[in-house]
């Protein structure tokens, strides 16, 4: 196989969700052998249904995605299935061999080595339940390594990770010997190391293909869409004095009507030549999350917690003496591992010594695995069960503005991209206007499109917030009250 020879190809590929969610329509791409390809998109486009179609868990309703003999793929998910929450760490890796592997802890290591994960002498036997969520996404990260793949898929492999975790990975992928693809809506990230982009469009379901690093594309797909619409308005332009002419010549009668006709065909003609342009990706509209009422006194406090020692991998209780009140936020911070999520949930349950929340506060929880929705239920289901005084009409509403269309809201929550559930828990915390706000990640999966509008809210609410973020940028728009450092 030559350095430039095409080990992918989609040829005319369509696919639709459940038989009636059209996703793909007549999708066309190739990939060449040590690539390092962007797929872009909005939410739902379709990014982690091309991985799906490329590993053959999904198939296309028709047209053909070719493989090259013999090519091995490798895939870091988003997220760890929740059945394999219950694994050992040596059980997870093991899964991703056909055959068992008998001595696979040293293998193990030497991934763990490469993703920044450096265990301790038991962390083979260790279930994956009991790491963090940055842990998480390096064990995925890890777990596709480990099977040495000739394609290497990554879905969106930054979530969760701080920046020295990014660092390492980013050097990782520009010394890379085989292909690679990535889902990221990380653009520095994706800048560092891509040479090709693959923009899936979800308004006309097409694949544009573009080659490049990932500025230079957006540039690209920047000046085309310009340029069409520049072309679209003369033509318009022309168009309208055709058909004004046309109507002023049809009320003359006799020939002049043979005029009329021809300026009617000629507008028809001009209006066959216009460019159907991509529409921008759209952004969420601004929102308030609204406060619950009659809010008063001390809402949370924090005299006590548990952290774990990332040394020793042993939990070591702390004091505190936090106290929040109405529309105070709190920031919690500490390296990937020393319990921020654990410390989250015991928050948002009140059920631990030394952790207190107010009687008949609401709590509005957004969680960075989304286990506070039911996959089962329909997005309309799970928006309306949140309202205490339930009201459809203000529920769509709502949705619009998260980009949760008629066919959306009609979807189950299992069905969604990640990116989606997490507009639709942004949703839900609108409509359960809460008193007290926990926010785990909630950049994750999130195009960066929709961040800023997300921050605003954040930064307005008027409740009382506690928030775990990695991501600086994202933090430096929010107004923060107190911090609270688990490592100090």
């Amino acid at each position: 196989m030559s350095k430039d020879s095409v080990i992918l190809r989609f040829e005319n590929v369509n696919f639709e969700y459940g038989g009636n969610k059209p996703i793909l329509d007549e999708a066309n791409f190739t990939v060449r052998k040590n690539a390092k390809v962007t797929i872009m998109g909005q939410n739902g486009a379709g990014k982690s249904t091309i991985f799906s179609l490329i590993t053959g868990n999904s198939k296309p309703e028709s047209g053909q995605v070719f493989i090259d003999h013999g090519l091995t793929v490798g895939i870091s998910r988003q997220v760890i299935l929740r059945t394999d929450l219950v694994l050992t760490v040596r059980e997870f890796f093991q899964k991703m061999f056909r055959e068992k592997i008998y001595d696979i802890d040293p293998m193990i290591d030497e991934v763990l080595e490469v993703v920044n994960l450096k265990g301790h002498a038991k962390i083979h036997d260790c279930l994956m339940n009991t790491f963090s969520g940055g842990q998480q996404a390096r064990l995925l990260l890890a777990s596709a390594l480990i099977q040495d793949p000739d394609l290497l898929l990554l879905d969106e492999p930054t979530n969760n990770l701080d920046k020295t975790s990014i660092e390492h990975l980013t050097q990782f992928l520009i010394g890379y010997k085989k292909t690679v693809m990535v889902i990221s809506h990380d653009a520095d990230f994706l800048n560092s190391f891509t040479d090709g982009v693959l923009y899936l469009d979800i308004h006309t379901r097409k694949v544009e293909q573009y080659v490049g690093n990932y500025f230079d594309v957006v540039e690209q797909i920047t000046a085309k869409v310009e340029k069409d619409r520049r072309k679209n308005a003369l033509l318009e332009k022309e168009i309208q004095a055709n058909k004004d002419k046309s109507n002023f010549f049809a009320n003359k009668g006799g020939q002049m009507r043979l005029v009329a006709r021809r300026m009617r065909d000629k507008a028809e003609e001009l209006e066959e030549n216009k460019v159907e342009t991509r529409r921008e990706d759209k952004t969420i509209r601004p929102f308030t999350i609204p406060v619950q009422e009659n809010l008063n006194g001390d809402i949370l406090t924090i005299k006590e917690f548990t952290i774990l020692n990332l040394k020793t991998h042993k939990p070591v209780k702390r004091k505190a003496d936090i106290v929040l009140r109405k529309n105070q936020h709190l920031l919690l911070k500490g390296p990937n591992g020393i319990g921020k999520t654990t410390l989250l949930e015991s928050l948002s349950k009140a059920s631990t010594p030394g952790l207190n929340i107010a009687p008949v506060v609401t709590v509005g929880y957004y969680r960075q695995d989304f286990s506070t929705l039911n996959f089962e239920d329909t997005v309309y289901e799970s928006l309306i069960s949140v309202m205490e005084n339930k009201n459809e009409e203000g529920m769509r509403g709502v949705a619009a503005g998260f980009l949760i269309n008629p066919d959306v809201i009609k979807s189950k929550i299992g069905t969604l991209s990640e990116g989606q559930k997490g507009l639709v828990s942004f949703a839900r915390l609108v409509l359960q206007k809460p008193g007290l706000l926990i926010l785990d990640e909630p950049t994750n999966h999130i195009n960066f499109r929709h961040i800023p509008v997300i921050a605003e809210a954040l930064n307005k609410y008027q409740g009382t917030m506690v928030i775990v973020s990695h991501v600086p940028e994202f933090v430096a728009k929010i107004r923060i009250d107190e911090t609270l450092d688990l490592e100090k």
